[in-house]
């Protein structure tokens, strides 16, 4: 097997190696994509069974991907815990690459659950979700302003068919009325799409026991108990089961 320690930068990466069945060093930096891409590929036409390990990174996930399609071992450390154990105060690309090294083939690499790539999609959902009824709530308190500033204040009534008639019936400036217009407009598009991931959100739960349950507790709603269980994860990603086992 060849035991990779990458130490993972967005441009390129520094890998330091070791074949433990001859017992051969190498250190390479590989840019990224297309050095790093043909470099792994080549491994898997010669058949050779890689480990990788590096630090967590949110720049990553092609890599990821990657060895997950020539199905190579990839496993990701908490940086946190990897700094703790360098010895040099000296930092440099090559060194880290070579302490991941040395931690995966002692056997003290601090793995850390990774979610899959189906959770981290459904990751975007809730994220994509989330982002968008920010942005409706941002133009809606505009609208207030608006409003507000004309002498009508109805509060959530506002959204209903007479109060939004009542704000479009306001006699304002040019510009204003542009404004108050753009943003009727930009509010019309969200809503249908926000209720949209809604629904797709809601038949996620359906498929999911763990977060039906969650439900069954007062004031845990769909969005809230589908997060917890998507990123907290399950009771395996906190067990020993989690850790490295022995090379």
């Amino acid at each position: 097997m060849l035991i990779i320690g990458c130490d993972y930068h967005p441009g390129f990466q520094q890998i330091a190696g070791v074949d433990t069945d001859t017992g051969e060093l190498s250190e390479r930096r590989l840019a990224h994509r297309e050095q790093a891409e043909q470099f792994y590929r080549e491994l898997k036409q010669r058949n050779v069974a890689v480990r990788v390990g590096m630090e967590s990174s949110g720049h990553s996930r092609w890599f990821e991907r990657l060895l997950r399609e020539l199905q190579f071992e990839l496993w990701i450390g908490d940086p946190a815990q990897i700094r703790t154990k360098r010895v040099r105060k000296q930092k440099t690309d090559r060194q880290d690459a070579q302490l991941i090294l040395q931690l995966l083939m002692e056997n003290r690499f601090p793995r850390i659950w990774v979610p899959d790539a189906e959770n981290r999609d459904l990751r975007q959902l809730l994220w994509h979700r989330h982002r968008l009824v920010q942005m409706r709530t941002r133009v809606m308190n505009q609208l207030q302003v608006v409003a507000l500033n004309e002498g009508v204040r109805r509060k959530k009534g506002l959204w209903r068919t007479a109060g939004r008639k009542e704000l479009e019936s306001i006699a304002l400036a040019p510009w204003a009325s542009r404004r108050r217009q753009d943003l009727l407009d930009v509010l019309d598009q969200l809503t249908p799409k926000i209720q949209e991931l809604t629904h797709a959100l809601e038949e996620e739960v359906e498929k999911r026991p763990v977060t039906r349950r969650l439900m069954t507790h007062p004031g845990v709603g769909p969005l809230t108990a589908l997060a917890y269980e998507l990123v907290i994860g399950t009771r395996n990603a906190f067990t020993a089961a989690s850790r490295s086992p022995a090379i």
